[in-house]
């Protein structure tokens, strides 16, 4: 009876500890996934991150200075 109550605890703290290795996991991925950069910015945010609007390029918009330099504006 005791051998039962002892496996029960080890495969208990064995599922626990599984659960907490894939929950850190999940929340590095999420991290990792909010905090890449965008190809393209809006106009907001490229005047919210300190750069300007410049329209004299030919494709698409750019956005010049800032925290978002170089990146088209969508």
């Amino acid at each position: 009876m005791r051998i039962r109550r002892i496996l029960a605890a080890v495969f208990a703290t064995a599922a626990l500890a599984g659960l907490g290795l894939t929950g850190a996991a999940t929340a590095t991925a999420a991290t990792a996934a909010a905090t890449a950069t965008p190809a393209s910015v809006t106009p907001g945010e490229c005047t919210d991150g300190g750069g300007k609007i410049d329209r004299s390029t030919p494709v698409l918009p750019t956005c010049r200075g800032g925290m978002y330099d170089g990146r088209t504006v969508d």
